[in-house]
């Protein structure tokens, strides 16, 4: 089971995106969206120092589960791929390491409402289940941040976990949290009904 994401063969393509390893030389584009106020609203971190922002992405720990979303050369988002073990008891512990992923996207504001976090976010699942072999991914997010998970539902994920206020917002406010998921066998069973859909 490959742990890190060089089983990948980067970069990878869409219809009308790129999306590849970040490298620090990508901090000055990322800072420009994350710092935008309505995206950071979301993000574990605001991106509000540029300096401090560009010392942090360039942490080898950060870039290792970091990709890129370009669409015409020019970088419009920011993936998450990041690899985990699977909870297992401690017998089975071996079988259970890097085995799942938690995924999480940005896409530049400029750029919403023409598919590019679905579409990226789509190719994202394909890394996971055919490069990566791993056997589930989630996602989470604050239950107010309606446009993550309506896309985590248009990818076919599931809402496992609905936890109430148990999210502390920089705004001082504990917020609710959604969590979703799926498994490699349900996203191979989407794949195959869309394909048989198609004309």
């Amino acid at each position: 089971m490959p742990q890190d994401l060089s089983a990948v063969d980067w970069p990878v393509r869409t219809a009308r995106l790129t999306i590849r390893p970040a490298t620090p030389d990508d901090a000055e584009a990322t800072f420009r969206i994350r710092s935008i106020p309505a995206v950071g609203r979301w993000l574990t971190r605001e991106a509000d120092d540029r300096e401090r922002y560009v010392r942090s992405f360039a942490d080898p720990e950060r870039l290792s589960k970091t990709l890129l979303v370009e669409h015409g050369g020019v970088v419009v988002g920011d993936l998450m791929l990041l690899i985990e073990d699977g909870w297992a008891q401690a017998e089975v512990a071996d079988r259970a390491r890097g085995v799942q992923a938690e995924l999480g996207w940005v896409i530049d504001p400029a750029h919403a409402g023409r598919g590019f976090a679905t579409e990226a976010a789509r190719a994202l699942l394909g890394i996971c289940f055919e490069d990566l072999r791993l056997r589930r991914v989630i996602a989470q997010c604050f239950a107010d941040n309606v446009a993550s998970w309506r896309l985590m539902e248009r990818l076919g994920m599931r809402r496992e976990t609905h936890s109430v206020r148990e999210s502390l917002h920089r705004s001082g406010a504990w917020l609710d949290g959604f969590a979703y998921a799926i498994l490699a066998e349900e996203w191979r069973e989407q794949r195959a009904a869309d394909l048989r859909a198609s004309p």
